[in-house]
């Protein structure tokens, strides 16, 4: 020692590095939130997991723990996840241990338990030296081919074993399952999904890799808590989609018993703990902030969640009701969709989320293929020396017979008939049975079918298509293994419409124009006029500014608003503000969200379909198409995709048929064509559809009506300057799609183009609007009923310049009349 020192002719204290306290301090403790980040808190956006929850599975994995074989004692497997993987406390490993096992925690439990695993009233878990484990079937699927060289791998913490930086997953598990974890100066809390809308929006986005956030949520209505319950609106999933935070409102589920005076409790928000809820809840009651209850009551048991709230008579159940929803039945899940990618923290939207997932699996595919390529060559490396030997196997025979040990007939056989080493100590070992006829058959089976998995897996290499078919295939398979209904509802925040009852419901019209100013009337502000005046003033535009749409509705209805975007919103129509006849209208804008240049073209009432029925859409360039009502119940504030238009097309019409329709669709140069809905196949939202009409060059669709053999009503055509008719649907007869169609009405220089088709009974009202704003309302008996390719009568008188805008009718029961 003393000569070491000798040696070093540089003195102790000049070896010394002066650093600043504070400057070593925060590279210390970068370093440690480094290291709790990635090792410790937050999940890997590939397969969702943190370390612990990985060395767990893969301690099992390795120990044989199958969801095949027996239970093990969780003590262990925790002694063997901590002794060999994650030199850890043995207390953090098993609660994650026994939170992979709770059906209540995770969507999809990984582990399959057996034992006292804690319960939902936050009673803790039996001993590890209790309870027993395996892998749960899913849990398997996350660790598939990893023996096949699909992920990388690292030494463990004392360099004894190698361990897994990531597993396959044959789902996207961080989305399936969620993760929460609280690291140093950030955190992450994902909620849970359901499998198969996971699977079909991976699945969507591996075919359109453009698709949006807005289309991946046509296949994932929002998170699936293991709890059930029911998140309130749409709009925080959709935030939280689309910037990676939000914000949920999770309620439970509950039924009201008016006639036994009981609310009855069977679903919770997901991690609330339901021994603490009623207890609150007890409290409350007793301590005089809710009123009314007379008994409270935990009737749970293995079967599910039941707490009976007993009200006392007389008291008022909605005022009971209201309490126990602000304070005990409703949480907040604060979505935080934070995660590790490629080692660094980062926030991630849907779509990002589940690219990043299906990137990975391409990764492991191609691995998997590439290892699966390599045995499936050595293999047929290996028949075609044995069939060669065959070939010769008179010659091959002596030569090893004459031969003096093994080594020499190795060297034999590669000098005299050029077999590769790894051939000839196969033909070495091989047995004199196998030369017989049938053994030579089934080699050469066995080798074309090498041959054909050969020539399968350079395919898979070669095509980044055929390689995306197989993570398709394989999603599908897990589709149809583990897929479930969604336990958690989304249901509308009404609760935030404190006013709705003291608005009244009345018929009202509702007038938009092209700058996109919006107001509503009352019906009943327009008295019938006869036929050919002008009107009265309904809009005051302003210069420049010109009415494009007109439609009626009642005030309490909710409306489907579809644009010549192609998009759909969802309005209530007492959220447009009433104004006076004389107004211009309030900017839409403050409405709905329409981009610029968008226009509101066709308006349906939600309470007139069923949701199995169809929206049929029809667009300017004589494109039609259905998409079932079901498609159009989760609509956001930011509208959603209805139609893909090609350039320069739009939405003209929308129409809700139930299959048993025909479709009647009229152009701008008055030809009308007539056909079964059915020609038409239902075809997702994001579809463009099918030719309705052979239109001319020049010529353009003006309207759609749905009718059946059995409508005595009209269609109702009016032109741009006023002019229009009446002719019996009866008088159009059906036709192919994609025909000329009839001519209906003549559009020559006085009638001008048609704006707009109506099918309508005689006493029904029309109430029509011209761009210039002066509204008019008429009986549609008041237009006389004409044969087809006729001119029509003038129904409005309108000024120079001034043109019809729109078109819509009052039925006349609801008219009163």
């Amino acid at each position: 020692m003393s000569s070491d020192a000798s040696d070093d002719a540089t003195p102790p204290a000049q070896r010394i590095k002066h650093v600043r306290i504070e400057d070593e301090m925060e590279q210390s403790y970068i370093d440690y939130a480094m290291s709790v980040i990635a090792g410790r808190a937050l999940p890997d956006v590939r397969d969702g997991l943190k370390p612990v929850h990985r060395r767990i599975l893969y301690a099992m994995h390795e120990m044989g723990i199958t969801s095949g074989s027996s239970h093990r004692k969780s003590s262990s497997i925790v002694g063997e996840t901590m002794g060999d993987y994650h030199p850890h406390g043995d207390s953090a490993i098993y609660d994650t241990l026994v939170r992979m096992a709770q059906d209540f925690s995770m969507r999809y439990p990984l582990v399959d338990g057996q034992g006292n695993f804690g319960s939902m009233d936050g009673d803790p878990p039996a001993a590890m030296r209790y309870t027993e484990a395996r892998m749960a079937p899913i849990a398997e699927e996350l660790l598939e081919d990893i023996e096949k060289d699909t992920v990388d791998f690292s030494s463990n913490y004392d360099d004894r074993l190698q361990e897994p930086d990531v597993l396959p997953a044959k789902v996207p598990s961080l989305l399936l399952n969620g993760s929460s974890g609280i690291a140093v100066g950030m955190s992450t809390n994902i909620p849970p999904h359901n499998l198969g809308e996971l699977v079909d929006a991976t699945v969507a986005l591996i075919e359109d890799p453009d698709a949006t956030v807005e289309d991946l949520m046509d296949h994932i209505k929002g998170p699936d808590f293991p709890t059930g319950g029911n998140i309130v609106g749409r709009d925080a999933i959709y935030s939280a989609y689309t910037t990676g935070r939000g914000r949920l409102r999770v309620r439970a589920e509950y039924e009201v018993d008016r006639e036994d005076g009981r609310i009855v409790i069977s679903e919770l928000p997901y991690q609330e703990n339901k021994a603490r809820i009623v207890e609150r809840i007890a409290d409350d009651v007793n301590e005089g902030k809710i009123e009314g209850i007379a008994d409270l009551r935990d009737e749970s048991d293995r079967n599910g969640v039941r707490i009976v709230v007993e009200l006392k008579r007389g008291a008022n159940i909605d005022v009971v009701e209201n309490r126990l929803l602000d304070h005990h039945l409703e949480s907040t899940f604060g979505v935080i969709n934070l995660s590790l990618v490629d080692g660094q923290p980062k926030v991630l939207s849907l779509k990002e989320t589940l690219q990043h997932y299906i990137d990975h699996r391409r990764e492991v595919v191609r691995r998997r293929s590439e290892h699966d390529l390599a045995e499936a060559e050595d293999r047929a490396h290996i028949l075609e020396g044995r069939l060669k030997a065959l070939e010769n196997v008179d010659d091959v025979v002596e030569l090893i017979r004459n031969s003096e040990d093994r080594d020499a007939a190795r060297a034999g056989l590669h000098e005299e008939f050029d077999f590769s080493e790894d051939q000839a100590a196969h033909i070495v070992r091989m047995q004199l049975g196998s030369l017989t006829s049938m053994e030579t058959a089934e080699i050469e089976e066995e080798y074309e079918e090498v041959q054909a998995t050969i020539e399968y897996l350079e395919s898979v290499l070669d095509s980044r298509a055929k390689l995306d078919g197989v993570i398709v295939d394989e999603l599908q398979e897990m589709k149809a293994e583990y897929d479930d209904d969604r336990r958690t509802s989304i249901v509308e925040d009404e609760g935030q419409v404190t006013h709705e009852d003291l608005i009244p419901e009345e018929d009202c019209v509702v007038v938009i124009t092209e700058d996109d100013y919006i107001k509503r009337m009352p019906v009943d502000a327009f008295d019938p006029q006869g036929r050919g005046g002008k009107g009265i003033i309904g809009s005051d535009p302003k210069e420049g500014d010109r009415v494009s749409k007109v439609f009626r509705a009642n005030s309490h209805d909710y409306l489907l608003c579809f644009t010549n975007q192609g998009q759909v919103y969802r309005l209530k129509t007492y959220e447009v503000p009433e104004m006076s006849r004389t107004a211009r209208g309030k900017s839409a804008v403050n409405v709905i969200d329409l981009d610029d240049g968008e226009e509101i073209t066709a308006v349906v009432s939600t309470d007139d379909f069923e949701a199995d029925e169809c929206i049929t859409m029809v667009t300017r360039h004589g494109y039609v198409k259905r998409t079932c009502a079901a498609d159009f119940e989760n609509i956001l504030t930011t509208g959603i995709r209805a139609a893909k238009l090609e350039d320069g097309d739009a939405l003209i019409d929308v129409e809700v048929t139930d299959g048993t329709k025909d479709l009647v669709v009229a152009s701008e140069h008055g030809m009308t064509i007539r056909f079964d809905e059915n020609e038409v196949r239902e075809m997702g939202r994001s579809a463009r559809g099918v030719r309705a009409i052979d239109l001319r060059d020049d010529d353009r669709v003006a309207a759609m009506v749905a009718t059946d053999d059995a409508d005595e009503r009209a269609l109702l055509t009016v032109t741009r300057n006023g002019y229009g008719k009446r002719t019996k649907l009866a008088e159009y007869r059906r036709q192919s799609r994609y025909g000329k169609g009839l001519i209906d009405i003549k559009t020559d220089e006085r009638n001008g183009p048609v704006a707009t088709a109506k099918a309508v009974t005689e006493d029904d009202h029309l109430v029509i609007m011209s761009e210039a704003g002066q509204i008019m309302r008429i009986r549609a008996g008041d237009v006389s009923q004409v044969g087809r390719n006729t001119k029509g009568v003038t129904i409005m008188g309108l000024e120079a310049g001034d043109h019809v805008a729109s078109v819509t009718v009052v039925p006349a029961v609801d008219d009163g009349a």
